[in-house]
């Protein structure tokens, strides 16, 4: 076989993964932005849970048993990095619709300091946010365990149990769903392992990360609730911490063309990967360098752009791949882009567009 074409191939199974994961439903020297101050609080201050910040930083991968109707698959890659000195954060999609932004950082809450935890998204269309605060903390060599609670409802509301032993992190989630069950039942289980560090390094260096600082004062954010998650639009509106005020992070839009003799069927899927660095020298398929994939997305084919929202900074590269015949797997005859070398980096704050053109039929 020719080595053009084993490294096409190659690239096609590359991606076969990230379809999979998805499963059809769905450096710049600029000074970091502060996130409001120490409140208070200096590296004397005691912060519950706050050993958690350095364990988390990095690209993690690794399965997910779930109870949604998402349902389970084989990889979630979540690429953790400090947004601030005192806050750790990954934005993920799997699709238009369904997205998820965690966030562990420092807030005040009950007359002390300790870690919460932010997690929700988009999801079928609509969206959640829930707000956790640990309660439970076991740290000992190569062991560490933190449970976060429901700041209001409690533990028999919702819980997540997050343990890192060694390289690998397990996150299980539990629920009582919507107030129907007696106890908390599993919702998501995350068993991942850590792939790389050396993307998070700026962002660490940047912010001398850790550091003890106040991210939010939720000293009676949820006094008038009876639990710390929002659904409905006026919800929503009222997050306490909502997306648009997470610092620190950018958004690249990824424009996807196709070349004059290829027309798209509007049922089939179009795949973007985003890499920290490069799965090509050349022609030459660099398979360990699979541990950098960092972000993707499975679009409809007739979707020509996407924005990867609160992303980053940092250097990236673009894979993209079209299914032609529907299968999921991405095998001879499926289309993908040909330019192996389609990177930008992406600057604090910043906003970054990039064109990606499927020109090329695997053979």
């Amino acid at each position: 076989m020719k080595t053009t074409s084993k490294f096409f191939i190659a690239l096609s199974l590359i991606i076969s993964i990230v379809a999979t994961s998805c499963k059809d439903k769905k450096e710049e020297d600029e000074t970091p932005p502060t996130t409001g101050g120490s409140g208070g609080i200096d590296a004397s201050t005691p912060v519950s849970g706050y050993a958690i910040l350095s364990h988390l930083p990095g690209i993690w991968n690794g399965p997910v048993t779930s109870s949604t109707p998402l349902g389970g698959y084989p990889e979630w890659i979540v690429d953790f990095r400090p947004v601030s000195g005192a806050q750790v954060s990954a934005k993920n999609e799997l699709d238009s619709v369904n997205n998820i932004l965690m966030g562990f950082f420092i807030v005040k809450h009950g007359g002390s300091y300790k870690m919460a935890f932010r997690n929700g998204g988009g999801f079928a269309g609509s969206q959640r946010i829930a707000y956790a605060v640990v309660d439970s903390i076991s740290e000992t060599v190569n062991n560490y365990f933190y449970r976060f609670i429901d700041f209001k409802a409690g533990k028999n509301r919702v819980y997540t149990d997050v343990l890192f032993k060694d390289d690998s992190l397990i996150m299980h989630v539990y629920t009582n769903y919507y107030n129907s069950l007696p106890n908390p039942q599993t919702h998501m289980l995350w068993k991942a392992k850590l792939q790389d560090t050396t993307s998070t390094q700026p962002a660490i260096t940047a912010f001398s990360f850790p550091q003890k600082q106040m991210v939010k004062d939720f000293t009676s954010t949820f006094d008038s609730r009876t639990e710390a998650i929002y659904y409905s639009a006026a919800d929503i509106a009222i997050d306490p911490y909502n997306e648009a005020s997470q610092p620190y992070l950018g958004q690249t839009t990824v424009n996807v063309s196709f070349a004059g003799t290829y027309t798209p069927d509007p049922a089939k899927k179009v795949f973007l990967m985003i890499t920290t660095q490069p799965l090509f020298s050349g022609f030459t398929y660099l398979p360990a360098n699979l541990k950098y994939r960092s972000r993707y997305v499975s679009l409809a084919s007739t979707d020509n752009a996407f924005t990867f929202n609160y992303m980053h900074p940092g250097s990236y590269y673009l894979y993209t791949l079209y299914d032609a015949n529907g299968d999921g797997a991405f095998s001879s005859g499926d289309w993908m882009s040909s330019n192996l070398t389609n990177t930008w980096t992406l600057g604090v704050l910043g906003t970054q567009s990039v064109n990606t053109m499927v020109d090329f039929t695997i053979p």
